[in-house]
């Protein structure tokens, strides 16, 4: 706090207290010129007036309030930036010593004096890595049939994966695509899965707004739905075929998508962001720009792998 500020306040909050006490000696002062406990020499409807100090223990109690706010001053801070005689400090002198110690937390984090902290991290992969990496040597699809590796996988898969495809993992309309049945955008095997995990994927559905028009949108939205067999306007979706001919560059000339590109299959009535007539008109006035987040980093290959084996096993149970 600068020095104006210091002054201010002290300025203030001492005359306040001196100001209370000459106010309270003020009021004890016999003006009146009539002794104390004294009539006035008034009187109405048989009450007398009396010349009456303030009342003693009012009196005391305003005098103690006084000493205690003195008290106080000097033992506490009050006064700008002096600390009091028990050395605390002001709220903000509080935030800045909280913002240092804070400070000086990240800096040992960073010099590595959390020594216990780097311990246990120690312990925990010289106890843990050697199944991950024993568990890296088997192929997905088989690692799949291990009871132990599906376990953890699905533990890993609980708490970096649910929060978009649900705790059991039949995903949610929106973008976040059901992992139980055999539907893949780029692909069901071991290794497209783990792919997926390791670099994520970005999606890239075009918005056909502005090229096709309403009446366009109209027609190929319809001719859409009947590709899975849904009942809709035929004359619309006669039309609408025609137009499907730019979308069959990534979703093929059938429709049934195209895995590479993470195009999805528009004849076997799943859908992503929802099937209704309005969500694929949607999608097709605005287009798609679904992001599924790389875990290379996050979780490393070794438990990657094992995480596969557990998606891969949502869809390939025993019948």
């Amino acid at each position: 706090m600068s020095m104006f500020w210091t002054i201010w306040i002290s300025v203030i909050t001492l005359g306040t207290i001196i100001g209370c006490f000459l106010l309270l000696r003020w009021c004890l002062t016999n003006f009146a010129g009539v002794k104390e406990g004294e009539s006035m020499g008034h009187s109405f409807d048989g009450i007398e007036e009396v010349n009456n100090p303030l009342p003693k223990w009012w009196t005391i109690l305003f005098y103690v309030t006084i000493v205690f706010g003195l008290i106080y001053l000097v033992l506490y801070p009050g006064l700008g930036s002096y600390k009091g005689l028990w050395g605390w400090q002001s709220s903000n002198q509080n935030i800045q010593s909280l913002a240092e110690s804070e400070q000086a937390t990240q800096q040992a984090m960073e010099d590595g004096r959390y020594v216990e902290y780097d311990r246990e991290l120690a312990k925990a992969a010289a106890r843990f890595d050697p199944i991950f990496e024993a568990f890296a040597q088997t192929p997905v699809e088989q690692l799949a049939g291990n009871p132990e590796a599906v376990k953890i996988g699905r533990r890993l898969f609980l708490q970096n994966c649910s929060q978009c495809h649900g705790s059991d993992a039949r995903g949610q309309n929106g973008g976040f695509p059901n992992l139980t049945d055999d539907d893949w955008l780029y692909g069901g095997s071991g290794a497209k899965i783990t792919e997926t995990l390791l670099n994520g994927r970005q999606a890239a559905m075009p918005a056909w707004r502005d090229a096709m028009g309403e009446q366009g949108i109209q027609e190929t939205v319809a001719y859409v739905l009947s590709l899975s067999g849904r009942k809709v306007d035929q004359s619309l979706a006669n039309s609408g075929k025609a137009r499907f001919a730019v979308c069959a560059a990534c979703h093929g000339a059938d429709g049934k998508g195209n895995q590479a590109l993470g195009a999805p299959n528009l004849t076997d009535n799943i859908w992503l962001y929802g099937g209704s007539e309005r969500a694929v008109t949607e999608t097709l006035n605005y287009g798609r720009n679904g992001v599924m987040p790389a875990f290379k980093d996050t979780l490393g290959e070794d438990k990657i792998h094992v995480v596969a084996a557990y998606v891969y096993s949502l869809s390939h149970q025993p019948k």
